[in-house]
C-alpha cells in the first residue's frame, strides 16, 4: 500500500538542539494512527510536520508520492487537512458560527452550509446549542464544536492533538464512543497524538511511539501494546500500572468501561 504521507530522512531541529530525527514514517490511507511517547519527545511536531503546518531543518515531506518541496504545501493541499487541538480555540460567537467557519472561508454557499452545519451537529449531539456563545460552553461542549468544526470540511486527514486530555473522565468517555463512531463511518484518515493509553488503545489501529525524537516502534495497537520493543517497555509498563483492566493479552476496547471504574477508585 502506498502511504498518503511520508517523510524521509527528516530532522527538525530548534536552535542547536535536535527534536526529531525520523529517516521513515508513513500515514497511509483510511488508518487511524496514534502518536505516543514521553513528554517533549517531540510528538507535537511530528503532527505539525505531517500537517504542512512546520518545515523540516531536512529532508522530504511527500503527499502520494510527490516531494512537497521544503514542507511548504500549497493552500489548496493545506486545506485538505483538519487539526483539532487540546484548547478548543473557539470564536466569540455562536456554535453554528463557529462550525460554519471553515465553509465559510471557503465560500460555500449558505444554503450548503446550513445543511452540512445541521448534519455535523446532529452527529455530535450539540443541535440544541446552535444559537449559544461558543465561549459560554462547558469542555466537553466545547470540544465537540471543535471536532465537528473540523470534520465538517470533510477533510482528507484529520490530526488530533490531544483534543480529550482536558475533559474529565465521564465526558471523556462518551465524547470518544461517538467520536469513534463518527470518524469510523466517515472513513476519514485521523492522525493522533496522546499521552494516554486507554485513549491510544480504544481509538487507534497502528501506533507508533516516540523516544527522544526517535521513533522506536510502530506497527498495529494491539501489536505493539502486546509486545513492546526494549526501546519501548519501559514507557509502556509505567502507563499498565496505571490501567490494568489494559493488561490482558489482546487489550479489548470492551475494556474501556472497566477503566473508568479502575480511574474513579
Amino acid at each position: 500500500m502506498n502511504p498518503l504521507i511520508e517523510l524521509k530522512d527528516i530532522t527538525f531541529k530548534a536552535h542547536t538542539k535536535t527534536i526529531l530525527d525520523i529517516p521513515e514514517f508513513q500515514i497511509y490511507d483510511g488508518e487511524f494512527l496514534g502518536i505516543m511517547g514521553p513528554n517533549g519527545a517531540g510528538k507535537s511536531t511530528l503532527l505539525k510536520l505531517a500537517a504542512f503546518l512546520e518545515q523540516p531543518t531536512s529532508g522530504d515531506i511527500l503527499y502520494r508520492g510527490e516531494i512537497i518541496p521544503n514542507g511548504n504545501a500549497p493552500l489548496d493541499l493545506r486545506r485538505m487537512f483538519s487539526i483539532a487541538l487540546q484548547q478548543s480555540l473557539l470564536l466569540d460567537g455562536t456554535v453554528f458560527h463557529n462550525i460554519a467557519i471553515g465553509l465559510t472561508l471557503r465560500k460555500v454557499s449558505k444554503s450548503i452550509i446550513k445543511e452540512k452545519v445541521a448534519h455535523w451537529m446532529e452527529l455530535f449531539g450539540i443541535s440544541h446549542l446552535a444559537k449559544k456563545n461558543a465561549l459560554y460552553l462547558s469542555g466537553g461542549e466545547a470540544q465537540r464544536v471543535n471536532l465537528a468544526r473540523a470534520m465538517i470540511v470533510e477533510p482528507e486527514v484529520l490530526f488530533l492533538d490531544e483534543p480529550f486530555s482536558a475533559l474529565d473522565f465521564p465526558t471523556k468517555i462518551k465524547l470518544m464512543e461517538d467520536f469513534k463512531g463518527i470518524i469510523e463511518t466517515a472513513q476519514t484518515t485521523a492522525v493522533f497524538v496522546s499521552h494516554d493509553l486507554m485513549e491510544i488503545n480504544y481509538l487507534t489501529n497502528r501506533l507508533a511511539i516516540i523516544v527522544n525524537g526517535e521513533v522506536k516502534q510502530s506497527g498495529p495497537t494491539p501489536q505493539v501494546l502486546e509486545h513492546p520493543n526494549a526501546s519501548t517497555q519501559s514507557f509502556l509498563n509505567e502507563w499498565k500500572k496505571f490501567y490494568p483492566a489494559l493488561t490482558g493479552s489482546r487489550f479489548p476496547s470492551s475494556n474501556l468501561k472497566s477503566v473508568e471504574k479502575v480511574s474513579l477508585r
